[in-house]
């Protein structure tokens, strides 16, 4: 297996791989991790470390595979918040009543896509396999997020709304805030059909010159990563505050579940992200 990023880190704990962004490591305030397929007990298509309990693998492996990550990568597994994710742009703020949802706790909302909070006693987990991971840090105000942008969220701006969650619940400066744009599918491999397309197209404001490719025939090639970029600088982000992790998850498939690689049939990565105590 060949690794290759100048801006995201492959770490080995234990036999469990994960990569982490310097960007965010260098804030010191807290811990993150974009999972990837090593280190699980789960096997067939699920092999071997998937975070998915929605794919049809066996709950308890699971949740083994949980245990596991958290032990490798410094999270507490009983402070996991999970998001419940259904490509739209709803934003949970979560504390510590909130720890076990999603994981070991049923969901108690059927539509959460980013998950804001500013304590130290939760764990936010959001969920992929292709759509695009977004981290936000603000070490101001002390508050992260983490927000789920397939392409219906992109569209609809999942990254904008939770920039305004965290600045009417928090009072968060837009200009503080650290985010990176993490592995999802690259707009090497992110082909559309005239409907999706169309979509981005509308994005006027964005210039969608910069983020998306005609192929002819119908089809088009779309950067989720850049039009997720091009959306926080309009949400006052300022461009040196944004990394776009340079890791493809169709690209990297053999580390990375893909769900177009693998036509479908695959476990899930999950982001984790907490508050240092």
């Amino acid at each position: 297996m060949v690794f290759k990023s100048e801006n995201t880190t492959l770490n080995f704990v234990d036999g469990v791989g994960f990569l982490t962004f310097p960007a965010l490591s260098e804030l010191g305030f807290v811990n993150h991790a974009f999972s990837t397929r090593v280190g699980g007990i789960s096997t067939g298509e699920y092999k071997s470390m998937n975070l998915n309990f929605k794919r049809g693998d066996k709950p308890e492996n699971v949740t083994e595979n949980y245990r596991i990550f958290c032990q490798a990568a410094g999270f507490d597994y009983e402070s996991l918040v999970s998001s419940c994710q259904d490509h739209n742009t709803n934003v949970r703020c979560v504390t510590a009543a909130d720890r076990g949802i999603g994981i070991y706790r049923e969901h108690d909302l059927l539509s959460v896509d980013a998950l804001v909070t500013n304590d130290p006693a939760v764990t936010l987990v959001t969920h992929y396999a292709d759509c695009t991971p977004l981290y936000f840090a603000d070490p101001e105000k002390r508050v992260i997020a983490l927000a789920h942008a397939g392409w219906r969220g992109t569209v609809e701006k999942i990254g904008e709304a939770t920039v305004e969650v965290m600045q009417e619940r928090y009072g968060c400066d837009p200009s503080d805030i650290i985010a990176v744009v993490g592995p999802s599918i690259g707009s090497c491999c992110y082909e559309v059909d005239t409907p999706v397309y169309e979509k981005f197209a509308s994005l006027t404001e964005l210039k969608p010159a910069y983020f998306t490719k005609n192929l002819g025939h119908g089809k088009y090639l779309v950067d989720l990563k850049q039009t997720n970029r091009r959306m926080l600088l309009e949400a006052g982000l300022l461009s040196i505050n944004i990394t776009i992790s340079d890791v493809c998850t169709r690209c990297n498939h053999g580390l990375l579940y893909s769900h177009r690689a693998s036509h479908g049939k695959r476990g899930g990565l999950v982001a984790m992200m907490s508050i240092r105590p």
